[in-house]
């Protein structure tokens, strides 16, 4: 009886261990085939350049591969802080942050647009006991909004580039 209920679980260990072999991340850089040849960031520069940062590090990755498409891009960053709540001596209690970014790709040889796309992403914080508090939750904010439009992007460039 031991030897039929081992035999059971080690088969069933193999099938559940078998069946995760051929994992493949969804967003793995091989499997956005671009090269930044060219850039432009307008606006929020400190922005811009950390949204850019994170797409060509992507392109990095495909700097020697001859399929790769090159591509120039335009990224236009803004950023707006709105107090929403105040009391009633006119204190702030909360703040919104609006980060929209508006980005253009174009193929670098043909000039032909490949994407124009704009991204408005928001979201609240209540301000901290603390100033230096509220400060590193602004930045962890802005931190997530930069995220969240940086995978929008890779989402729009890889459903663009497979109807090319």
């Amino acid at each position: 009886m031991k030897k039929i209920t081992f035999l059971i679980i080690s088969l069933f260990l193999f099938i559940y261990i078998n069946a995760c072999s051929g994992y493949k991340p969804i967003f793995s850089s091989s499997n956005f085939e671009f090269k930044i040849a060219d850039y432009s960031i307008n606006g929020n520069k400190k922005l811009g350049n950390k949204i850019y940062s994170k797409l060509h590090n992507i392109s990095q990755s495909n700097k020697n591969n001859p399929d790769a498409q090159s591509i120039k891009m335009s990224i236009n960053t803004s950023m707006d802080k709105l107090a929403t709540a105040k009391d009633s001596s006119g204190k702030i209690l909360e703040y919104k942050i609006n980060l929209n970014t508006n980005i253009i790709i174009y193929n670098f040889l043909t000039d032909k647009e490949i994407l124009n796309q704009n991204f408005n992403n928001y979201s609240s914080y209540k301000v901290q006991d603390q100033h230096s508090e509220t400060l590193k939750l602004e930045n962890k904010i802005i931190e997530n909004l930069i995220d969240t439009i940086y995978q929008n992007i890779l989402v729009k460039i890889s459903e663009s580039f497979e109807t090319t």
